[in-house]
């Protein structure tokens, strides 16, 4: 018998947007967002484009990463004013070499998102650190605190699919995100790396979804909403077109995704099914 999850995810797909990600500033794009009031402008224009939550990165003045908490709130706040609930907020935990657990943990416990990404390697890396994190884990479920986990290896998917099935997560169907290529080496994402992470366990069993390094991320995201997953797009991972050029903006790279996927029986998930789903209320 399928879960209402898996009900859900048969016929919706949720579309994540990730507009600016811990590392490219303006330098690199002059479209990146890096002010409370650009991300308020780009989150005005990703639900025009039926983006359901926003994957938040917040900077510094000088445009560095930062966790922040006021810096957290102001963000959130411009863009509460703009589109009030019309986008599922979700903070960000990375560390990007700069922060330990204990201070990524209580940058959530202090801000209190609708959501947060956490990275299982950076909170849970080993068994020694298994009882912290699931202190951790439960206490977001505890505070409905919608919880997704980032895993960048099959070997990290099969691990994240241990923890869940002993209780880890305080959740059977928890949320993962796979991550297909990286940043720091340059590494672009392809379809290969997409079926290595579905081939290393059955992920009927929780709702999974995916972002790629890189310019081959349409084609990526287009494969995986056939395979029954959600997608994380914008310029955290990818500047580029499919067809060569450099996208002018985060929407464009969603409205190309839309385009793509036209014939796909599964349709974009408003925020208000995507929190019904989930039970974010």
């Amino acid at each position: 018998m399928l879960t209402e999850l898996q009900r859900f995810s048969a016929k919706r797909v949720i579309i994540i947007s990730a507009p600016n990600g811990a590392r490219r500033t303006t330098a690199d794009h002059p479209a990146i967002p890096v002010t409370p009031e650009q991300l308020a402008d780009t989150a005005a224009e990703l639900v025009d484009q039926q983006v359901s939550v926003l994957h938040l990165h917040v900077r510094d003045k000088n445009q560095r990463h930062s966790l922040d908490v006021d810096l957290y709130r102001a963000a959130i706040s411009a863009i509460r004013s703009r589109v009030g609930e019309q986008l599922i907020i979700q903070a960000t935990t990375e560390a990007v070499g700069i922060y330990q657990p204990g201070q990524q943990m209580e940058a959530i416990r202090e801000l209190r998102p609708e959501a947060v990404s956490l990275s299982l390697g950076e909170l849970c890396p080993d068994e020694a650190a298994e009882d912290s994190a699931a202190k951790f884990f439960h206490w977001l479920v505890q505070e409905n605190i919608w919880p997704q986990y980032i895993l960048y290896s099959p070997g990290e998917l099969r691990r994240f699919d241990e923890l869940r099935k002993n209780g880890v997560f305080a959740q059977d169907h928890p949320l993962c995100l796979f991550v297909l290529g990286r940043y720091a080496d340059q590494v672009e994402g392809v379809r290969s790396d997409l079926d290595a992470f579905l081939a290393a366990v059955d992920c009927t069993a929780f709702p999974w979804g995916v972002c790629c390094f890189g310019g081959k991320e349409n084609d990526v995201m287009i494969a995986a909403t056939g395979l029954g997953g959600h997608v994380r797009i914008g310029f955290e991972n990818n500047l580029w077109m499919p067809d060569g050029r450099q996208a002018k903006n985060n929407a464009e790279l969603i409205a190309q995704y839309l385009e793509s996927g036209k014939g796909l029986d599964r349709k974009p998930a408003s925020t208000d099914e995507v929190r019904e789903a989930f039970d974010l209320s």
